[in-house]
Formats: C-alpha cells, structure tokens, sequence
C-alpha cells in the first residue's frame, strides 16, 4: 500500500500508475532498457515523456513548445469571451426584471436555460470531437457565439427574443467548456499539464467572474444591450486569429504511445541516448528486456517491453508534414472508427462510475453554489438596506475574480508540486490519486466560503457588503482547485475515457445550475440566507470527504473497470440495437 493507496493484485501494471525508479540498481535496470527500447526523454534526458510522441511530425506533442503554448493561448482567450456569457446578465437582474416586467425568477432562468444549452450542447459536441477533431467545434462555437450575442443585444424588447438568444449564447459556449482541457491533454505531456490545466481553468472561471464588474458599468452607462454587443465585436476580433493559429490538436495515436503503466518523472541517472529533440530508433535484445523486468524474453520481431509495455523499435515510414494551409481545413478525416451513437450514449453510463461521479461532484457542486450565491447577490444587494445599484452590485463580483486567481496561483504551484512529492514519498512510484490531496485546500477555503458568506450575507446591516464579497471570494478559490483537481485525475487516472469523462463533468454542473436558478430564489426566500447556505456548507463537508474511499480504494477502482468495462459494454449493446440495420462494429 503506497501512502494509503491500497494496492491492486489483479493487474501487474494499473492503468495510470506510474513506475518510477526505487533504488539505483533498478534505477540503472530501467534506464538501460529504456534507452534500448527507443523510450524519449524531456531535453534534460530526466523525464520521460508520457506518452509518448510518435516520429510523425504532425503530433501535436511534436510540436515546439512555443507553438503548443500559442495555440492554448488562443484557446484561452477565446474561452474568457465566451465565459462572460454565463453571468453577462448577473448586474442586471433586478433592473430588467423592471425592464421586461417579468419576475426574479424569470429574469434568473435567462442563465437557468442559458447553462441547459450548455449542457445539451455539449452532450451533442463531444462525440463530434472524438470523431473529427475538435478545430470544427471551435470554430462553429466562436460563429454562434458572435451571431447570438448580436442577436441578444438586438431582441427588441421581447422577453422570449432574448431567452432563445441565451440558450444559443449557451451552444457556442459549450465546445470551450466542454473541449479545452481535453485539448491540453492533447498537447502537453503529462509532466507538462498542471500548471496549464490551472491556466485554461483560469480562463474560463476568471472570465465568468470578472463579467459582472464590467456589466454593471456598462449597463448603466451605455444600455444592457452593449454588454451583447461587445461580446460579439471580441469574439469577431478572435475569430482570425482562431482560424489561422489553432490547428488540430486531436491525433490518432498508436496505442503502443500510451506508455502510462510505466510513467512520469522518470529521473534516470545519465541522459539517455534517445530524447524529445532527437529521437532515435534502436534494436533491443529481448532477452535483455524480459530479463530486466522479470518477464518472457520471447517478443513479437521488432518488439521490446519494459515494465510489461511492447514498445515496437523497428522504423516505419515518416509521415510528410502538414502545410500550414493544409492544417486550416476545419476536417482532417476520422479520429475513431467508434459509431457516433456510442459516443454519444456513453457518458450517460459514467455517471454511475465512482471515479467520475466522484468528480463530477466534487466540481459540479462547488459551481453550483457559486450560482446560488450570485441569485443572493441580485437578491440582497440591490435591495434594502444596501440598496445598490448596478454598478455597485457588479463590482460585489471583484471578490470572486480575485479569489479565482489565487486559486489558479494555488493550484498552479501545488498540483505538479504536491504529485511529485508524493512519487518521492512513495518510493517513486506515482498513483494518479496524489491528485486528491488537491481537495484539502478545496475543502478549506470552499466550505469556509459557504458558511462565511451564509452568515454575513444574512446580516447586510452589521456587515455590509465587504465580507459577503470576501468569503465570495474564498469559495471561488476552493471551486477552482475542486475543478482543477478533478480534471487532472480524470485524465491522469482514466485517459481512455477522458473525453466521456469531461462531458459528465459539463453536463452535470450546467443542469445542476440550472436547477438552483430554477428554484434557488424561492429557496432562499423561504428558507432565509443563512440557514440556506449553513446547508449547503455541510454538503460540501459530506461531498468532500467521500475523497477519502476515493483515495484508498483509487487504484482498485482503476483495476477493476479496466478489466470489466460494463458501462460501455451497455451503452453500446443499446446503441447497436438502435442501429440494427449496420453491420455490427469491432470493438
């Protein structure tokens, strides 16, 4: 049992542990057959890359980093235009409930359907993306996102005018929700991931936070119909820059690649022969292979294994690299042979897996009560005894951009620290559950924010607006390490079925907002603020200690649905019965 991670004695290698070295007999053991098998290390020749990158030149990991980080840059300044869609209409609540006659509730179900969109639109997306890549969906997103948000500032008064213009406002948002952080997987090696999983994050959480301060101010200045209009005059100036900088990040990659069972942070006592910048291919014994890790030396001709992993040493023909206008073209061809309806009908099974319910809670919920306390917001604030307007309720929203922030600082410096702490502690052998040990800060400064916020907010005499916006603030921290931290073990933990795993993520926290917008108000003006948020603060207690079990029984869970995939094994069996009429698909 490595630091609480009880061991798992079915499978020799657990997807997503990585075995790194223990002392430096075996340290000389692995880094010799690593360098034999044709294994590629960082420029430092002390990390081996996972996975790891093909000899075509096409592969995003490929790539220089410059590129790489370029791309991600576009992806994420795309993304901070579109988050501003979620609460573009948050300052202005009370205010266009006047406008359109309309009730609160009304006017909170504009971001209520605004997020259903989300959700079902991303639900459609994502199979999309497994199949052709997920540059279409960009484009199309940011196209929607121009034309709706024209389309919103322009509805002519008319309540039901506007309402649909949020909901598709919500279809061009979702590919950025929904695809971005998948993207990083795409781009980056496993090493390379925490600190811009915190950043693409950042930039969608930062966006939708920042929003409302400059709302309020415009819509007061200005008209309401302004804050449509400037999202569409950015997300047009985006548009170029998105069509001619953001290739394809998708890639079909040979599964021997997928080298996760023997891991990261591999530091090897000597640079290897074979590294990023000049990878080479070369013949490797194996019987020096099986006799270095205990195994058959009996190998399929031009094959060697290290850690139970068949890496294939033979040369096999470079593709030729891709044109820059080549790489413009919205479709490169089919990433999976996998039937749309499968993909599509198989996050609806992963609801039910621990691991990505465990993470679907652990980030969906923290969100959610983001949304509950922006309905608090509209509620107390622009009424008795404050009486603010919307300028001032707009800037009660400078307390959750600056608590995003700190905890993209947070989760930037302790995600990839606090990993390979762990692998140290551990011996050197890295468990994707060092992951979790993000949930701790979560837990503090999260629940802290939720009970800090109930009783203050509750109090707006004696405490005014000043520490409702402050504890704001500090549950914005935890719910950015919550969804930093349930990103990076979905990926670091079940790869396989990250994408599958991150639309469970998307549709979960959208339809779950949507339901508080749905009922939140009249929850609070039934049940009082503080009694309210005192409830929600302990169910985020209960939900972030099921990261316990989560932790200790990690790795099993890892094993055992890797050995009996059910969820998918159902949802396709349903999906080919639907289409009966195709020759059935090979999995």
């Amino acid at each position: 049992m490595g630091l609480g991670v009880l061991e798992d004695h079915h499978l020799e290698h657990v997807p997503g542990t990585a075995f790194v070295l223990e002392d430096e007999r075996r340290s000389a053991e692995v880094a010799a057959v690593a360098r034999n098998a044709g294994l590629k290390y960082d420029k430092t020749g002390k990390i081996l890359l996972v996975p790891q990158p093909s000899d075509d030149p096409n592969d995003p990991l490929n790539w220089p980093l410059w590129k790489r980080d370029v791309i991600l840059t576009v992806l994420s300044l795309t993304s901070v235009i579109a988050a501003t869609l979620s609460p573009l209409l948050a300052a202005d609540t009370v205010s266009l409930t006047i406008y359109f006659e309309r009730s609160l509730t009304d006017m909170a179900l504009l971001t209520g359907y605004h997020l259903l969109g989300v959700g079902l639109a991303g639900f459609l997306f994502v199979p999309s993306a497994r199949i052709w890549g997920k540059r279409h969906l960009y484009l199309l997103g940011t196209i929607i996102v121009i034309f709706s948000s024209a389309w919103g500032g322009g509805n002519g008064r008319s309540y039901k005018s506007l309402l649909w213009a949020r909901i598709f406002q919500g279809i061009g948002l979702a590919p950025f929700e929904a695809l971005v952080n998948a993207s990083v997987g795409d781009l980056y090696f496993v090493h390379e991931r925490g600190v811009r999983m915190a950043a693409s994050n950042l930039a969608l959480f930062g966006g939708a936070f920042f929003t409302p301060v400059l709302v309020g101010k415009i819509a007061d200045t200005m008209g309401y119909e302004w804050t449509f209009y400037f999202v569409a005059i950015f997300a047009g100036v985006i548009l170029p820059f998105l069509i001619f900088f953001v290739p394809e990040t998708a890639y079909r990659r040979e599964q021997r690649f997928d080298i996760d069972t023997m891991g990261n942070l591999i530091v090897t006592e000597s640079k290897p022969e074979s590294t990023a910048e000049h990878p080479t291919s070369t013949e490797t014994s194996s019987k020096a292979t099986g006799a270095a890790n205990g195994h058959s030396s009996e190998k399929p001709n031009g094959q060697a294994e290290i850690n139970g992993v068949a890496t294939e040493t033979g040369h096999t023909p470079v593709p030729a690299k891709q044109t820059w206008l080549q790489s413009l073209k919205p479709f490169h061809g089919r990433y999976t042979d996998e039937p749309y309806l499968r993909l599509l009908l198989r996050p609806f099974s992963l609801f039910f897996h621990p691991g990505i319910l465990w993470a679907c809670l652990i980030q969906g919920t923290l969100i959610g009560w983001t949304v509950m306390i922006g309905v608090v917001l509209a509620g107390i604030m622009l009424g008795p005894p404050l009486w603010f307007g919307e300028v001032e309720t707009g800037y009660m929203y400078t307390g959750a951009f600056v608590g995003a922030l700190v905890g993209f600082v947070i989760s930037g410096l302790l995600s990839d620290a606090s990993a390979r702490w762990l692998t140290r502690l551990n011996h050197g052998v890295y468990e994707p559950e060092f992951r979790l040990v993000m949930v701790i800060p979560q837990l503090i400064f999260g629940c802290a924010g939720l009970y800090g916020f109930g009783f203050t907010a509750a109090d707006a005499v004696k405490y005014g607006w000043l520490w409702p916006d402050f504890f704001f603030g500090v549950e914005v921290v935890g719910m950015v390490l919550g969804a930093v931290a349930s990103a990076l073990y979905i990926v670091d933990a079940h790869r396989d079925m990250s994408i599958e795993g991150f639309t469970c993520l998307l549709v979960f926290k959208n339809l779950f907002s949507f339901g508080l917008t749905f009922k939140g108000f009249d929850w609070i003006v039934s049940s009082d603020i503080k009694p309210v948020f005192m409830i929600l603060g302990s169910i985020q207690v209960g939900i972030c200690a099921l990261t316990i079990p989560m932790y200790i029984f990690g790795k099993k869970n890892r094993s055992f649905f890797h050995r009996h995939n059910v969820f998918f094994k159902v949802t396709d069996a349903v999906a080919d019965t639907i289409m009966f009429w195709r020759p059935k698909h090979k999995s």
